[in-house]
C-alpha cells in the first residue's frame, strides 16, 4: 500500500518516523519536495536509518523554508501535476511541514495529498499544544474527503493527550514512538511496531 506521512508542524518527526517504518517493513520512499538540502536531505537520512529503496526528489531546493519561499528564492513554480507516484506498490511518502503548508501561490499541501489519492498517517507532538493541532490538522483532511488512516506519537509518553486525540479527533493513535537519546539504524530495529500499526499497513 501507499502512504503519506504529515506532521502537526515542521520538525515533528515525519523523517524519523518514516525510516522507522520503512526498516520493519521494507516499504519505499519517497519525498517529492525537498527543501533545505544546505543542511542534508531527508532522503539520505532515511536511507542512513533504513537502508530502504529511495525514490529521487521531484523538487530539491536549498534554503531551510516552506515549499513556496524555496522556490521563489531560486526562480522557480512547483507544479504539483508533475508529481508522479513512483512504481513500488509499498510506498511511504513524506509531506514537507503540515498540510496547510504553501506549495505556490495557489496551492498547499493538502491539495497535493488530495491530487495524488493516498491515505494519511499524521505524526504529532506528545507535549503540550498537541491536542489543537492535530485536530486542526485531523479537521483539514476530513473537510477534504482525505483518509485518515491514524495518528503516531512522538515523543516522551503522554496518555492524556493521547486518549483526548482518540477522543475528540475520532481517531487511533497507532503508535506512541518514544524519546530518543541516540538515533541510529540499531535504535531503530529495537522499537517494535505496535500490532494495529501493523495492521493498517497490512504487514506481518
Amino acid at each position: 500500500m501507499k502512504i503519506f506521512i504529515t506532521g502537526t508542524d515542521t520538525n515533528v518527526g515525519k523523517t524519523l518516523i518514516s525510516s522507522w517504518i520503512a526498516l520493519h517493513t521494507g516499504f519505499s520512499y519517497f519525498k517529492p519536495i525537498q527543501t533545505g538540502t544546505k543542511d542534508g536531505s531527508d532522503s539520505v537520512e532515511v536511507y542512513k536509518l533504513s537502508k530502504t529503496t529511495i525514490y529521487p526528489e521531484n523538487y530539491v531546493y536549498k534554503e531551510p523554508l516552506s515549499p513556496h519561499l524555496a522556490a521563489k528564492i531560486e526562480n522557480d513554480i512547483i507544479d504539483i501535476e508533475k508529481i508522479i507516484l513512483p512504481p513500488s506498490p509499498n510506498l511511504i511518502i513524506e509531506g514537507a511541514g503540515g498540510v496547510l503548508v504553501p506549495i505556490n501561490d495557489t496551492l498547499l499541501m493538502i491539495d497535493l495529498i488530495k491530487t495524488l489519492g493516498v491515505p494519511v498517517i499524521i505524526v504529532t507532538r506528545t507535549t503540550l499544544g498537541t491536542i489543537n493541532h492535530t485536530l486542526l490538522s485531523l479537521e483539514a483532511l476530513r473537510s477534504r474527503n482525505i483518509p485518515v488512516l491514524g495518528v503516531i506519537m512522538n515523543g516522551e509518553k503522554n496518555p492524556e493527550n493521547s486518549d483526548s486525540i482518540e477522543l475528540y479527533g475520532r481517531t487511533s493513535v497507532l503508535a506512541e514512538f518514544p524519546k530518543l537519546e541516540s538515533v541510529s539504524i540499531h535504535t531503530l530495529q529495537g522499537i517494535a511496531m505496535p500490532q494495529r500499526l501493523k495492521q493498517i499497513l497490512e504487514v506481518e
